[in-house]
């Protein structure tokens, strides 16, 4: 079983047999051209540009429309010795597009690389004032055609999102990979509390990469390779100054660990600049600065960090005039692996960037690929391993409830019975170290919650009767809990699993919440869901009466999973999840207690789906 793109036929032709067919008309050059752009304020950023060679026997080529990928990750490397890839986060997207007639420009963002000035902010907003400039250059080049597309996986597709939402009239489509809308709700501060494994492992990274310390980049596994010499030089730094001057720069960067307590709250600003909050920070915010001919293709994996998928959902919701599109695979961030526990190996087979070849074709080349006559939402569900396609999101149109009953039983109908289920919060609880947090981290994570049966076994939870036919789930599975807690505050995590008629435990997805932060209210327009929303301001938090019961409503992240024959659907609850968030209260383990039965009870609400629609 695989993530391969012929299983199930959810496109008229699919993103493999699109690529097969479009030849490769140049080759790439061995060296890019590289040069420093001046910004508005004096600033320098350094760029490679890779531009299309004729194949032999071929004509000169002429003007061609960009890509341009925006990073934080070195846009190239210096290197030691021979052999080695010298520019491993941009190398795949140099590959896929400059044999295909796309000139490829890499930037260092400023504050990094060989790029100099300091960063304030995760991507701030003078960054995105920085690519309207580079938008500016490149069209003004003489192998430009005057079309910019955009792409790239996490901080790059996000900050593809920004230059679309500069408005500069090169830019025609953008193709965000795994990349958030909202940094607060889907990064930061998931259910209203800190990812800690993302907040520490992302200081780290980046002060390793900023300057330059070579002793502390071995950690990382994608910039471990002993031949890496820090940052490349451009080509008028023959001596390697220019460059040390950048990094000399580069030890004044903001940290994460530092900004992230003052984002807090949604609202939250920075003490010294109030204009600075998470929303500068995040696409969703300059979303309405994106005109309507861009188009957009928004991708993402069920098992995307803590919420990434929702980032290219809202997207994709809240675009409705443009040709947006959306893409969910069987992917953890960067769809390095694909996540199915009964996937046949551990790497991808789905033509990513061959899907987006195809609409970049359709959009910078105006070729007949047919896209046009595709569904716009392409989705895969984990354990029937079959990719479907539909027009809307969800695609589901309606949902299922069961009910969390008595005798840790997951019912289809409420028991008029009222009864309490209480459960002591232990903050020594993890979800363990093989998750979708970790991978945030940069950890290199292969095979997903493989111990999450021995985890999963420490909690209270709510079983299905066994499934006389498949069930097939797709969207937001949605938790509605009273509940009550000895504390004034309380975390309450959601798992949900397949329980195998063999007894194995399979994680699916997981939701979390903050008591403290559970008032709803209507999503606004820049941020459109169809799951509970939630602004997270400062003035809506409320303290709990300890003892007395509340109804907390969030989603989960959002999946695809078909659970099998035999299997039994599971509702598991916790109030701790040790090294990825915060002890809710600190040094004060609540008491939980939630209502099973009445008119008050608890239950999830389901998308459940006809398992063979879509195909």
């Amino acid at each position: 079983m695989s993530d391969i793109d012929i299983r199930g036929n959810a496109w008229l032709t699919s993103p493999s047999a699109y690529l097969a067919s479009r030849p490769s008309t140049f080759s790439a050059p061995s060296q890019p051209i590289s040069c420093y752009l001046p910004m508005r304020d004096g600033c320098r950023l350094a760029a490679d540009v890779y531009l299309p060679q004729p194949l032999p026997g071929t004509s000169e080529p002429g003007a061609f429309p960009t890509v341009v990928i925006f990073t934080p990750y070195y846009r190239r490397f210096r290197l030691s010795g021979a052999g080695a890839e010298s520019t491993p986060n941009a190398a795949k997207y140099r590959d896929a597009f400059v044999p295909k007639g796309y000139a490829v420009v890499v930037v260092d963002v400023r504050g990094t690389g060989a790029s100099f000035g300091t960063r304030d902010a995760l991507r701030s907003p003078t960054e995105r004032d920085d690519y309207y400039e580079v938008a500016e250059w490149i069209s003004s080049q003489s192998w430009s055609n005057g079309k910019i597309g955009s792409t790239g996986i996490s901080y790059l597709g996000a900050a593809a999102c920004f230059l679309a939402s500069t408005g500069h009239p090169a830019v025609k489509a953008i193709a965000p990979l795994f990349s958030v809308s909202d940094i607060y709700s889907e990064q930061l501060y998931p259910g209203g509390m800190l990812s800690k494994v993302w907040v520490e492992a992302y200081d780290e990274l980046m002060l390793a990469l900023d300057q330059d310390r070579r002793d502390l980049v071995t950690k990382f596994p994608y910039f471990n390779d002993p031949r890496f010499e820090g940052p490349e030089r451009v080509d008028e730094d023959t001596d390697g100054s220019l460059v040390k001057g950048a990094i000399a720069e580069h030890r004044n960067n903001f940290t994460l660990a530092d900004l992230a307590p003052e984002f807090a709250f949604r609202d939250g600003a920075a003490f010294h600049d109030p204009s600075l909050d998470s929303g500068s920070c995040s696409p969703y915010r300059y979303l309405d600065g994106i005109p309507p001919g861009v188009a957009v293709y928004s991708i993402s994996g069920w098992y995307d960090g803590g919420g990434y998928a929702n980032g290219a959902i809202t997207r994709f919701l809240s675009l409705p005039s443009h040709d947006s599109r959306l893409l969910l695979g069987p992917w953890d961030h960067g769809a390095r692996t694909n996540v199915s526990p009964w996937r046949d190996r551990a790497a991808s087979y789905f033509p990513l960037l061959g899907e987006v070849l195809r609409f970049f074709d359709h959009h910078l080349l105006d070729l007949p690929t047919g896209l046009d006559h595709e569904a716009r939402v392409h989705y895969h569900s984990i354990h029937d391993n079959h990719w479907k396609a539909a027009d809307t999101w969800p695609p589901v149109p309606g949902t299922t409830r069961l009910y969390l009953a008595d005798g840790s039983a997951l019912s289809a109908q409420p028991t008029p019975a009222v009864t309490t289920l209480a459960t002591q919060v232990s903050f020594d609880w993890t979800t363990g170290r093989q998750t979708r947090y970790e991978r945030l981290g940069a950890s290199n994570i292969e095979d997903y919650y493989a111990d999450w049966g021995q985890h999963e076994a420490a909690l209270p939870h709510f079983d299905s009767a066994p499934l006389s036919s498949p069930m097939a789930i797709a969207g937001h599975v949605v938790a509605h809990l009273n509940v009550a807690s000895s504390q004034p505050d309380a975390a309450v995590f959601v798992y949900l699993s397949e329980v195998e008629a063999d007894g194995t435990v399979r994680y699916i997805t997981e939701g979390m919440l903050r008591a403290s932060h559970r008032k709803l209210e209507r999503s606004p327009a820049e941020y459109r869901t169809t799951w509970p929303y939630r602004a997270h301001r400062r003035a809506d938090a409320e303290r709990l009466a300890p003892g007395t019961s509340v109804p907390l409503e969030f989603a989960l992240l959002p999946v695809a999973w078909t659970l099998a024959t035999g299997s039994r659907l599971r509702v598991s609850i916790a109030g701790a999840d040790r090294g990825h968030f915060p002890q809710v209260p600190h040094g004060r383990p609540p008491r939980l207690t939630f209502t099973l039965g009445g008119s008050d009870g608890c239950f999830v609400e389901v998308p459940v789906a006809d398992p063979a629609a879509g195909r």
